[in-house]
Parts: C-alpha cells; structure tokens; sequence
C-alpha cells in the first residue's frame, strides 16, 4: 500500500494533474491563437466537425477537458490518443471518435502512459491498471497484470525488440516477454535492480528503445540502462548524463519538483546527492528515451536538459543552446530521421546541422506550451499532445 501511494503521488507530480473526464472538441485556427480552455465534465463529443473545421486552417486544436495527453500514435486513418482519462480512438475523415476506458471490460485504469500498436494488437500501458491488450479480431481487451508476469501495474513503455521479444517498463522494473507470447506464464521474465546486481539502477522505469544493433536502453529514475548479450550496465549523471545544477539554475522555470510532493522521490534525490537541490533539478531523472538510426541515444531529463550518448561520450543541450526549457517530457524521430523534442515550454526540433533548434510554441499552433506526445501523418501534418488537449498543424 506504501508503494501505490507513493507511485500516485509522483503520478499527480509527473503529469500535471491528472483530472477529470473532459469533452472531446476540435475547433480550428487559420493563423497565431492562444489555447483554447480544457472543457470540463461530459462524455467524448466533438462540437465541430473536423472535415468541415478543417479547410485551409494552419492547425485545429482538439480539447480532451482536464487530461492529459501523454501518447499519440497513428493507424492508416487513424488517431489513438492515450490520456489521463482513457484512450480516444478518433477517425478525421468521418469525425468519429470512441472512448476506451475503465467502463469497458478488461481495462482497469483511465490513465494512460502508452499506446502503441504491435502486430495486430493494440497496447496500452495505464499506472495502476497494468497492461490492456485490444484483440481487433475479436474487438475485446485483454489486461495482463501481475498474476500474469508484470513486474508491475503501472505501466510507463511498451517496445517490440526486433528479434520478437517484448520490453515493457514497469515502475517495479523491467519485463521481457520472450517473443511477445504474452499468454504463456513461461516466457515473462522480469529484472530488477536486486537480479541485475545494480546493472537496473532504480526500479522506476519510465522509457524504452532499441539501438540499430539490437541493444535494449531504457531510461530510470536513476540513469541510463543499457542490456547488451546478457549484460546490464548504467549511466548517471556523474557520468555526464544531464547539465550541471550550476549551468541551468537560473533557467528553470517548470516548480514541479517531485521530491516535495513524495517521500520516495525526496530520499531518491538525497541518495543521489542532490537533498540540497530545492527546486525542480534531477538530471539522473529520464522520462524520455529516443535510440536514432545511427545508434546515437538520446535522453530527455527533469532540468538537466537533453543529453546525447554515443556509447562514449556525453553531450548535454540546454536552454543556452536553443531549447525552449530543460524539463524534457518526450523525444521522438520522425520519417525523415528529425529529433523532436517536448518541453515544459514547447516543441523543439533540432537543426539538420545540430547546432540549434527550431521552436513552437501556441504562437505556432500548440495546444498548450507543455508537450507529452506526438505523431507525423505521411503527408507531414503533426499531431502534438499537451495537456488539456492536441493540436493537429498541418504539414510545411
């Protein structure tokens, strides 16, 4: 009972409120506006039809009320949107949408960290609520828990490795399923910092990817974690991972600060040296992880900026570099191999020459400036996920 309360705490810290079921709303924009408010209490519903909104607008916003939009991912034509509050399931040229949450059978949880789609199958990762598995043959869920194998019910990255194995990061540590069999209790493995000796730093795994190699890296609570033919090793930021305290005081503006809302996060932070630290700065702290095709990885830290790991050495971007802001809540590659990063304080993408960054903000279409997930469509529009709502910003 310590543990979930602790883990609901550092939630609440993590995502910015999670909240209340909101109204699902498209409205569009031609030009610059500021975000729209979230719109609280109701059922999914759009009040503007997106075929009819969308014409030559610039972008359209999409208010999902007082949730949080923590994963975007697009199917052919169409849009999953994991939020605080369930999963959308939202088709643009028919401007339908359905809601998956906790009243449908087999999922347990309406917050949601992860979805994803692997084979066939849809996956969602919740915190508390494990991992739910949507059959499309069948249109039924399936949860796998603890019982099943999960190391954990709270659920943060869900990645298919390239030779078949699934990795799911758990706040308990990390679960490999060998070949995806989910159903077969035999093929759950689970490692943990105990049965790693130390190579897992921190049981808290919030990120998953894999390296052109077949190298599995995750991103801790405590570091970089890395498992290659058999063996787990980590980084910290006494390796250089993340900016030093001195370089980004003066820049950090984010106050959520997870060691004064959880005993676990303040004795985390002592432990790692950092008790006195007051403000909003762990850079050992990864909530986001992106491995790019050069096998170059890429870590998105709680103040200390964007750290880059080539296997040797470290290189770490701030806001004296270009970012908009050092709390970096999500990386992600686009087709044409981009680096986007999401901020406290807007959208970033860092220049082909990776010398600087290019910035949006709600000047340029956001939702809001707080930046969980995004998407590219073929055609080149973005779905971006803030909280309280996504923007969809048509394609330059």
């Amino acid at each position: 009972m310590v543990k979930i309360s602790y883990q609901w705490i550092a939630i609440f810290i993590v995502i910015l409120g999670v909240a209340v079921a909101g109204a699902y709303v498209v409205t569009a924009r031609n030009s610059t506006a500021t975000a729209p408010a979230a719109s609280p209490g109701g059922d999914a519903a759009t009040a503007v039809p997106a075929a009819a909104a969308a014409g030559n607008a610039k972008f359209m916003h999409f208010r999902v009320g007082n949730r949080n939009v923590k994963s975007i991912f697009l199917d052919g034509d169409m849009v999953w949107i994991g939020t605080s509050g369930g999963v959308i399931r939202y088709q643009p040229s028919t401007d339908k949408e359905t809601v998956f949450d906790n009243r449908v059978d087999g999922i347990l949880s309406n917050g949601v960290f992860h979805v994803s789609k692997i084979g066939d199958r849809v996956f969602v990762g919740t915190y508390g609520g494990g991992l739910s598995v949507l059959d499309p043959a069948t249109q039924k869920w399936r949860n796998y828990n603890i019982p099943d194998g999960l190391a954990d019910q709270f659920v943060y990255d869900v990645k298919l490795a390239s030779n078949g194995d699934l990795w799911i990061a758990t706040w308990s540590g990390i679960n490999r399923v060998r070949g995806a069999r989910l159903d077969d209790p035999s093929q759950w493995d689970i490692y943990t910092m105990e049965n790693t000796q130390g190579g897992i730093p921190n049981p808290w795994v919030y990120s998953a990817d894999e390296g052109p190699d077949g190298t599995m890296w995750f991103g801790t609570e405590e570091g970089l974690t890395r498992f290659k033919d058999g063996a787990w090793r980590h980084w910290k930021h006494s390796d250089g991972l993340g900016a030093p305290y001195e370089l980004v005081r003066d820049a950090i503006k984010f106050t959520n600060d997870p060691a004064k809302a959880s005993q676990h996060h303040a004795r985390q932070k002592a432990e790692q040296g950092m008790d006195d630290v007051k403000v909003a700065y762990n850079p050992n702290y990864i909530i986001s992880l992106a491995v790019d095709k050069q096998g170059v990885i890429w870590c998105g830290t709680w103040g200390g900026g964007l750290a880059r790991f080539d296997g040797d050495t470290w290189r770490n971007f701030t806001t004296a570099d270009g970012l908009p802001a050092n709390h970096i809540f999500m990386l992600y590659i686009d087709p044409a191999d981009h680096l986007w990063i999401g901020t406290s304080g807007g959208l970033a993408r860092m220049n082909d020459d990776a010398a600087g960054f290019t910035v949006m903000t709600t000047a340029d279409g956001l939702f809001a400036d707080n930046v969980f997930s995004m998407a590219n469509t073929q055609d080149g529009a973005m779905w971006v996920g803030s909280f309280g709502g996504v923007a969809r910003i048509a394609g330059h």
